[in-house]
Parts: C-alpha cells; sequence; structure tokens
C-alpha cells in the first residue's frame, strides 16, 4: 500500500476544504509514492516524534497539529520544525497533518471528546455547509444524568488526566447539555451559550472571555493537549477501517509543551 492511499483515507473522512483559511493541513514533508511500512500518529511532531518513527519503523507520521505553519526561508536546523524536515527527509519519513479540517469534520474531534464524555444526541452547535458537506466547529450533546457543577469538572478531570482546570465561578444549576471545542475554543462561548448549554469545555481560552458568564455556563477549560489527546484514536480508526493490515503506532511521546509545576 503505498502512502498516498493512505492519506486519501483520511482525507476522506475530513476533507481539506474542511479546514479554515489559515490552516495548512494535508501534507507537509515527504512523496507519497513510497510504500507504507507503518503510521505513527501523534498530535503534534517534534525530534522526538520523528526519532519514534525511526526507532518504529515507521515511514509515515500523520499529526493533528501542522509541523508547517507558515513557509520556511531556509532549512539550516536553526529550530526544531527546520530540524524536523531535515531529519524527515533524510530517512524518508512522510509527515501529514489533520488539523482543522478534522476538527470541523462530523465524527471529529470534538465528537471524539463527546465520545469520552458519554454524551447523548450530539450535534453541531455552530453548524456550516463547505462543498455540501455538513460541517461545525463545535459540538453539544447530553450527559446521561444531569451532574452537579463540581461533580462535572472532577469527572472531566479524570476522564482527560488534567491536573488544573481553569473555570469560572461553579454554576448553581445542574449541568447536562455540554458545549465542546477542543483546542482554543473561546470564539464559540457565545454560541455555546446561545445553543442552550450548561458547560463549556475547550483547551484554552483568553482571560478576559471569562467575564460576564457568571451561572450563564459552567466554563471548564483543561489543556489544549489535553482537550484533543484523543485525536489519534480516530487517525488510527480511519486507517484500521480503509486501509486494514497497515501497522498503526500511536505515538508513546508526549508532546505537551506546558509543564504543571
Amino acid at each position: 500500500m503505498k502512502i498516498k492511499q493512505v492519506l486519501s483515507a483520511l482525507e476522506q473522512f475530513a476533507p481539506l476544504p474542511l479546514q479554515e483559511s489559515w490552516d495548512n493541513a494535508g501534507l507537509q514533508v515527504g512523496l507519497t509514492e513510497a510504500e507504507v511500512s507503518g503510521a505513527l500518529l501523534c498530535l503534534d511532531v517534534n525530534e522526538m516524534i520523528v526519532d519514534e518513527a525511526i526507532r518504529k519503523g515507521c515511514n509515515l507520521i500523520v499529526s493533528h497539529h501542522p509541523l508547517l505553519f507558515r513557509g520556511l526561508k531556509q532549512v539550516s536546523g536553526q529550530d526544531y520544525v527546520q530540524r524536523c524536515v531535515m531529519k524527515a527527509v533524510k530517512n524518508d519519513i512522510v509527515i501529514a497533518s489533520m488539523h482543522t479540517n478534522m476538527d470541523n469534520a462530523m465524527n471529529g474531534v470534538n465528537w471524539k471528546i463527546a465520545e469520552r464524555l458519554g454524551l447523548m444526541d450530539c450535534r453541531f452547535f455552530a453548524p456550516k455547509q463547505v462543498n455540501g458537506i455538513e460541517a461545525g466547529s463545535g459540538v453539544v450533546g447530553t450527559l446521561p444524568q444531569p451532574m452537579s457543577a463540581k461533580d462535572f469538572i472532577l469527572e472531566v478531570k479524570k476522564l482527560f488526566g488534567v491536573e488544573c482546570a481553569q473555570c469560572n465561578e461553579l454554576l448553581q444549576r445542574p449541568v447536562k447539555h455540554v458545549a465542546i471545542c477542543g483546542g482554543a475554543g473561546d470564539f464559540l462561548l457565545d454560541d455555546a451559550v446561545l445553543a442552550g448549554a450548561d458547560a463549556f469545555i475547550t483547551g484554552e481560552m483568553h482571560y478576559h472571555v471569562y467575564f460576564d458568564h457568571e451561572q450563564k455556563i459552567q466554563i471548564c477549560v483543561i489543556g489544549h493537549y489535553q482537550s484533543e489527546q484523543y485525536t489519534t484514536e480516530i487517525f488510527r480508526d480511519i486507517i484500521n477501517k480503509e486501509c486494514p493490515g497497515l501497522r498503526t503506532d500511536i505515538a508513546e511521546t508526549n508532546t505537551n509543551p506546558i509543564v504543571y509545576i
């Protein structure tokens, strides 16, 4: 099986036109006509990830966050992006990324978060049509049983391995309807309120956005990496279904650059 067949399967699930205008999803580095020896699945690409791919004999890396956001003006090893490109090319490794196209896709990143939370009756709460494809930046669903705000936050922390959640004041009504936007989602907070959500889970939010939402909605910010960490399971499931027999490895390397002290 050729690498281009694997990328085609991923792009059929999350077509590249679904990505935001500022994004750079898709092929990052390498030639896709090569036979694929294995796929390493990760959230970010750094030098340790490329080393892990080499060690495991994988000549394809599929990441959520693109390695290349901006054009390179030189490739001289001056930063980790350049060093990753050089190491990947030297070792015949292809790097591809499924970013905001996977965020916006049906059954994509936010649906995976909803699955982890056990939400039911999920739907996009900021829907859009792209080339006739139903898509959206956020998902809202219903908990099997209402929970107090404190119990809900503690459950989210447990499910996502979160050391510290950033929240506004505790909601004084039960949490039943939950809105989700993995990664940086504060642009959807007001949409979540309008959608009737009792709580909003995202990865990161600007300070001033927390104001004026007291008792409107329970904000629960769990970290960018933490919110999207299970995206690799989506990659794995797509490849296992569409490319049976291909070896897939979810990366062991934790690429979260934030340390909690």
